[in-house]
């Protein structure tokens, strides 16, 4: 982890256990135990922590936004869906189909205090970005109060 040598103490441990938070995230890959779901391939995922969010992007390369799920149950965010591709070629003297179909799925666990009413998804050119809010903690002010 960097730290930059001119944080103070306290906001020092503030960005530590941002980077902890997203640290578990990270490592909160769960295999999904239903045998029902057969997973055919593992999207690439790259994550990362904004100011107001948490950042995930899934690498979904030939897959369309409605075969893609994005839900949250129990403090876990899981993201599903399935591949379909087809590739045709015509030729004079042949004729070739390529198929190819998967599922996939990855879930997380969330780390604390997101607002997990507010996740919004997002998919443009293969790229499913999830935006997670954290939730706004209001900064505690000092105030002098008047002896009557």
């Amino acid at each position: 982890m960097l730290v930059s040598r001119y944080l103070s103490p306290a906001e020092s441990y503030r960005k530590k256990r941002g980077f902890d938070f997203l640290s578990d995230f990270l490592n909160s890959f769960e295999e999904e135990s239903n045998s029902d779901t057969l997973v055919d391939f593992k999207p690439a995922v790259n994550t990362r922590e904004g100011k107001d969010a948490y950042h995930v992007d899934v690498d979904l390369p030939g897959v369309k936004k409605e075969d893609i799920d994005v839900s949250v149950e129990n403090n876990m965010l899981t993201i599903s869906g399935k591949r379909e591709t087809k590739s045709e070629i015509k030729e004079d003297d042949y004729y070739r189909v390529e198929s190819s179909y998967g599922k996939f799925q990855r879930s997380f666990t969330l780390p604390e205090k997101v607002d997990a009413e507010n996740i919004r998804a997002a998919c443009e050119d293969g790229v499913l970005e999830v935006i997670i809010p954290k939730m706004q903690i209001e900064q505690k002010s000092s105030k002098k109060i008047e002896i009557k």
